[in-house]
């Protein structure tokens, strides 16, 4: 099954425009997690159930202690993913990480869906992050890693024989 990102090239481009976005949002990667999962959510109010630590917490999810530890990781890990892309030529995430993340995707019902609603909130994210930079080549680049990214978790979401 193809998902359309293999042989796709990561260009020269793309690649600084991810790079100079991403160190200028770095340092916020705590509070940008939070608010690129809270989007999340108010996109797709059920995907909360998809996290067992806010399935059945009576807190509100940006007071949720654990999520934004968890949003950060996230964030960091695909913005980390997007910045290697090129250098690797493909996605860089530890092959064992690549398997954990495919299988925990997979066990919790991650479908495809739930991977445009993150890539439309990732984008969102971004572009109130830097607007100053933000442009429809910036978008299409961040755009392009986070697919790439994406075909490499959904190639590990295969139930374990």
């Amino acid at each position: 099954m193809s998902s359309g990102t293999e042989g796709k090239v990561f260009t020269e481009e793309q690649e600084a425009l991810v790079v100079k976005s991403w160190a200028a949002m770095k340092k916020n990667a705590g509070e940008l997690g939070l608010k690129f999962f809270l989007k999340i959510f108010e996109i797709a109010p059920s995907a909360k159930k998809l996290f067992s630590f806010l399935k059945d917490s009576p807190v509100p999810p940006e007071q949720n202690a654990k999520l934004k530890p968890h949003a950060m990781t996230v964030f960091v890990m695909t913005c980390e993913a997007a910045v290697q892309l090129r250098k690797a030529g493909k996605v860089t995430v530890r092959e064992s990480n690549l398997k954990r993340l495919g299988a925990a995707h997979l066990k919790y019902g991650v479908v495809d869906e739930h991977f445009e609603v993150t890539k439309y909130a990732l984008l969102e994210t971004i572009k109130e992050a830097v607007p100053e930079m933000w442009s429809p080549e910036m978008k299409n680049a961040w755009g392009e890693a986070y697919d790439q990214l994406v075909a490499a978790i959904k190639s590990e979401m295969k139930p374990s024989t």
